[in-house]
């Protein structure tokens, strides 16, 4: 088994959120369309979900969008080029993401595209799916065969899938997975970003180590939090606190090395971590400048 794992942490990023993270995805989305609106990345898909692009946020906030969304391509993108597309990838608590139709777009999909979460996220991204022909089409233009399971809940194509699901429940989400034609055998990209906080350390490890022993060839991108004992991650998780809201897994997050060791203790072979100012000086310079 070759397992590998990459994560990309900031300690400066608030979320909002509550209890099952519905909120916290659509809140999320909105400052991410304040960025794109003002030309950051491209996005054309997004405006499909989120109606409102939110009120004006600081440079340095739309700049640290930026460098989350390009990290995470990058490292998607090189995954997929290496695999040349014969491999599949699973977004664990995906929300309103259009990743998919980014990489439809730029005829880089995977043989599978799987999107995980909650019923009522899902059942929300389904129906925006169903209405809007630029967000079905694309599902349908690659789309081979005669049927195409689409429920309240879950949405199966040839090339797409999106299910709803609890990450903390393994055997439903393996189960669920498998009856989509989920392939263990495939060379297999994991990622989520800000999820596992929510989940306890317990609830989380159990998820990455059915990820490192399930797939033969598999790779995890995780964005989340770090630096969480510091002053200023202590300011946010009062804040949040105030707001009922608490983050069960924020143990994992007081490093680098917490995170690395949560991936090194669960199956992973390798697994490596940088902060997002040295993500930010990696990207390419020429888009940066811009």
């Amino acid at each position: 088994m070759l397992c590998c794992s990459c994560t990309l942490f900031t300690p400066r990023i608030s979320f909002t959120c509550s209890h099952v993270k519905v909120l916290g995805i659509t809140g999320d989305k909105v400052m991410l369309g304040f960025a794109t609106s003002k030309g950051y990345w491209k996005d054309s898909c997004l405006q499909y979900f989120v109606r409102n692009v939110g009120e004006r946020k600081a440079p340095e906030i739309n700049r640290g969008y930026y460098a989350r969304v390009k990290g995470v391509n990058l490292l998607l993108d090189a995954f997929l080029e290496k695999t040349e597309g014969h491999c599949q990838v699973i977004n664990l608590g995906a929300g309103l993401d259009t990743t998919f139709w980014r990489l439809k777009d730029e005829n880089l999909l995977p043989r599978k595209f799987f999107e995980v979460d909650f019923p009522t996220v899902v059942a929300r991204k389904i129906h925006s799916i169903k209405t809007k022909p630029p967000l079905s089409k694309p599902i349908i233009d690659v789309h081979a065969t005669d049927s195409l399971l689409l429920e309240s809940h879950v949405l199966d194509s040839d090339r797409y899938c999106i299910l709803g699901a609890d990450l903390r429940d393994i055997s439903s989400l393996d189960e669920k997975l498998k009856k989509f034609q989920l392939d263990p055998e495939l060379p297999t990209l994991l990622f989520s970003e800000c999820v596992l906080v929510y989940m306890t350390p317990s609830q989380s490890s159990n998820l990455v180590h059915w990820a490192a022993e399930t797939f033969h060839t598999a790779m995890f991108i995780n964005y989340e939090q770090v630096n969480m004992s510091d002053r200023f991650g202590q300011v946010m998780i009062e804040n949040l606190q105030r707001r009922q809201c608490t983050l069960a897994g924020v143990e994992v997050c007081q490093s680098l090395d917490s995170q690395k060791e949560r991936f090194l203790k669960t199956g992973w072979e390798h697994a490596n971590a940088l902060d997002m100012m040295t993500v930010y000086g990696v990207l390419p310079q020429d888009d940066v400048a811009r």
